[in-house]
């Protein structure tokens, strides 16, 4: 999957979740920088540019995943974003980047928690090419 060492920004609130996305997109290849807040996540990329994003919708705040994505697509606009949420399992709301093309949803791909984790795989090999 990785050829050459990629960096992935993971962003979650939940240190379970965040623990296991690192360990493995580790185990693939991945450089991972770990953030589990929206504050910490705009600090690392303060400090430098990740090939990917995989953020949590709902954190502190229910949009911090959505600001932060805008947040990184504003400075690095060529940087895929997939965004990890649970809110479709918990109201039922559906979000679809491609198929609402709201302004708003700056994110590549939305996938549901749980997540399994060849479907995150997947959608990387669709969106980090060489």
């Amino acid at each position: 999957m990785a050829d050459k060492t990629r960096t992935v920004l993971v962003v979650d609130d939940d240190p379970d979740f965040l623990a296991q996305m690192s360990m493995m997109l580790s185990s693939k290849g991945f450089r991972v920088l770990e953030a589990s807040s929206r504050p910490e996540g705009e600090k690392l990329l303060e400090q430098e540019r990740p090939d990917l994003a995989v953020l949590d919708l709902m954190m502190e705040n229910e949009d911090d995943g959505f600001v932060l994505s805008f947040h990184l697509r504003q400075k690095y606009p060529d940087v895929p974003v997939i965004l990890v949420t649970a809110v479709t399992r918990e109201t039922g709301l559906q979000f679809n980047p491609v198929e609402d093309r709201h302004d708003w949803i700056r994110a590549d791909a939305i996938l549901p928690k749980p997540i399994r984790f060849e479907q995150l795989e997947k959608e990387i090999d669709r969106l980090v090419h060489d």
